[in-house]
């Protein structure tokens, strides 16, 4: 059974997809950009605040999914620019720290709406 989550703390989806489907014991939440979902714009800083608004509307799906970043067990980090790698991993640590999830971060050609970050993140329930 799947169940797909919505919240108003995270930025809508852009297109025909959910924002996170929970399946069994695992939330799956799709690609998140560095928007403010109370404006709809851009957050505004570096890209460690753009990492840093990514990472809090995961947290939001999550949270609505009824779980957590401890949780995460997986993310995929999608970067415009891979000289900017340093700063992400310094954004991202302040949210897993020492108990960070596995991960991939890779350059991509372009991400949706101009973006310079993206990511998305597997989670468990339990």
């Amino acid at each position: 059974m799947m169940a797909s989550i919505k919240t108003n703390n995270a930025p809508a989806a852009i297109g025909p997809y959910s924002q996170g489907i929970v399946t069994d014991n695992l939330v799956f939440v799709s690609g998140q950009l560095p928007i403010d979902p109370a404006t709809g714009n851009f957050a505004e800083g570096d890209i460690k605040e753009l990492t840093r608004q990514c990472i809090r509307n995961i947290e939001a799906i999550l949270k609505e999914a009824g779980t957590g970043l401890s949780k995460v067990i997986k993310t995929t980090i999608f970067v415009a620019d891979l000289s900017n790698f340093a700063a992400v991993n310094e954004a991202y640590a302040e949210f897993f720290g020492e108990s960070a999830p596995a991960r991939s971060c890779v350059q991509v050609a372009a991400i949706p709406k101009g973006a310079q970050i993206e990511i998305e993140a597997i989670a468990r329930i339990k």
